[in-house]
């Protein structure tokens, strides 16, 4: 099977720029593809919002934001210092290529101390954020006219396609989530449904603020969480990890409603959609923890697309594990669409 209409919405947002706090080009591009299929807005942290239907229906959230680093100073020969935007991971930064947005797009590589060099207490430790800064090719004054404290800096990497379904790139999480979503609508068109609001929230990797204020101005009784969860490789393989290709991952936690899962399920054997259960013991570290307390209380359900080599600058997923995600949604919400009518 084919999913070039994935595939084509995973390399357009991946492409898309946007780490937590300043989702702005990413959020953008987000909001012009969900205008296709009901009105949007952009609330005041920066969420895009959508909504068909009047009344209570069914929130669909999925974060756009993604990791990165922020500048926080220069050395007085040009090198850039920084901090982390959520939880990049610091054992493969050293010599990654970088972006830093200032004034204008700034190529950069992260610094690497030659292993002849290392000492030996060091030779296999990662550099911590302290220590690291990015080779731009400035002098401190050069560099200050064109960098700001504060600036974002993305992670540089090509969109790869590999073998089969799979494919490699920065960004995947939770972009999958996003697309995921997409098409979801996309299977929806045409068909009478329960009103459906769409949350593509900022801050998920700096702690979920997006998704706080986002539910709790949403009116719906019911939420899907969709994000990226941890897939099987060498080393690190185990019952708590999928295998790319097994499809949806449907979360159990007490975090999450009992009863939706159980129902995602049912559909999923139901209309042969790939899906397999991913029990976690407590919160889920995802939107959906912060999504349920919402106001009132919202019951939420989690359904998570397994990738490999997360908060990385090559995370790789299966294309048919987001085809499954978004056919597990569509189905779940035209069942409930048909209770309430």
């Amino acid at each position: 099977m084919e999913y070039s209409e994935v595939l084509t919405l995973l390399q357009k947002l991946c492409a898309a720029k946007g780490t937590s706090g300043k989702e702005d080009s990413a959020a953008d591009l987000s909001a012009e593809l969900l205008s296709q299929y009901m009105s949007v807005k952009r609330d005041n942290l920066g969420n895009v919002i959508g909504k068909k239907g009047e009344g209570k229906g069914i929130l669909l959230d999925a974060h756009i934001d993604q990791i990165g680093l922020i500048v926080t100073g220069f050395t007085d020969d040009g090198f850039v210092k920084v901090a982390r935007v959520g939880g990049a991971d610091i054992r493969v930064l050293t010599a990654q290529q970088v972006t830093i947005h200032g004034k204008k797009d700034i190529y950069g590589v992260i610094t690497s101390v030659p292993p002849h060099l290392a000492s030996d207490k060091d030779e296999n430790k990662a550099t911590s954020f302290d220590d690291m800064t990015i080779d731009i090719g400035m002098s401190k004054a050069e560099a200050s006219e064109v960098i700001s404290l504060g600036d974002r800096i993305t992670f540089n990497g090509p969109f790869d396609k590999l073998l089969g379904n799979r494919i490699a790139s920065p960004s995947v999480d939770d972009r999958a989530g996003v697309v995921a979503i997409l098409r979801c609508l996309q299977l929806l068109e045409g068909k009478d449904t329960c009103p459906i609001e769409v949350m593509f929230s900022a801050q998920e990797e700096t702690g979920g603020s997006g998704a706080c204020a986002g539910a709790f101005n949403a009116e719906s009784d019911e939420a899907i969480a969709v994000d990226v969860s941890f897939a099987s490789a060498p080393e690190v393989s185990s019952e708590k990890y999928a295998s790319l290709g097994d499809g949806a991952l449907v979360g159990y936690a007490p975090a999450l409603d009992y009863a939706m899962s159980q129902k995602l399920m049912e559909i999923a054997k139901a209309k042969d959609i790939k899906a397999v259960p991913e029990v976690m013991g407590g919160r889920t570290g995802t939107n959906g923890d912060d999504i349920q307390v919402a106001r009132g209380g919202v019951k939420t359900a989690l359904i998570s697309i397994a990738i490999r080599n997360m908060h990385t600058a090559v995370e790789v997923c299966d294309l048919a594990d987001i085809e499954a995600t978004a056919r597990l949604m569509a189905e779940y919400i035209i069942e409930r669409s048909g209770k309430n009518a």
